[in-house]
């Protein structure tokens, strides 16, 4: 009976994961078409031909103008990043995304579970083998690994083992 309850659980789980993501690759696809717009309405600065300013003043006055330009639409631009957060900060595999973002973030910044930025390799594998044979105990982590290969175990090790790097590099 209690397995039953479990795997009712895990599955609503699941379900829940894949509608989440599919909610989250649709906020994505907004920021990108924000972002698209942004690039594309970029002020372009106004000639000021004042007869009484020589040239170079109004060069000048041109230059202020193009940068203050700029700089609005980065402020624009940077007030987005801030709002998207790390949502879809670096790609995932699609196995990460089935099986582990709707706990642990979409980068693994953590949700229900905790953050797996900065964990090794090493460390993710053995936890995930521990929850796998039993050492470890999580009944939502042993449904999730029971019937999975020992190569996507490994796969996914890598993966997140790879996430501090790719944050950072997204970053920059």
């Amino acid at each position: 009976m209690i397995r039953h309850v479990i795997a009712a659980i895990a599955t609503l789980l699941a379900i829940w994961a894949v509608v989440f993501m599919m909610e989250l690759d649709r906020k994505a696809e907004r920021f990108k078409q924000i972002q698209e717009i942004i690039e594309k309405t970029k002020e372009v600065p106004m000639q000021v031909s004042t007869p009484s300013l020589s040239q170079q003043a109004t060069e000048q006055m041109e230059e202020t103008k193009a940068k203050e330009a700029e700089d609005e639409a980065a402020k624009k631009l940077k007030t987005l990043k801030e709002r998207a957060g790390s949502a879809m900060a670096f790609k995932v595999s699609p196995l990460y995304k089935q099986k582990c973002s709707s706990c642990h973030g979409v980068n693994g910044e953590g949700i229900i579970g905790p953050k797996l930025i900065g964990k090794s390799e090493a460390e993710v594998y053995d936890a995930l083998m521990g929850f796998k044979s039993g050492k470890r105990k999580n009944y939502v982590m042993y449904g999730l690994l029971s019937k999975m290969s020992d190569e996507n175990i490994e796969a996914l090790s890598k993966e997140i083992g790879t996430f501090k790097e790719k944050l950072d590099a997204s970053k920059e």
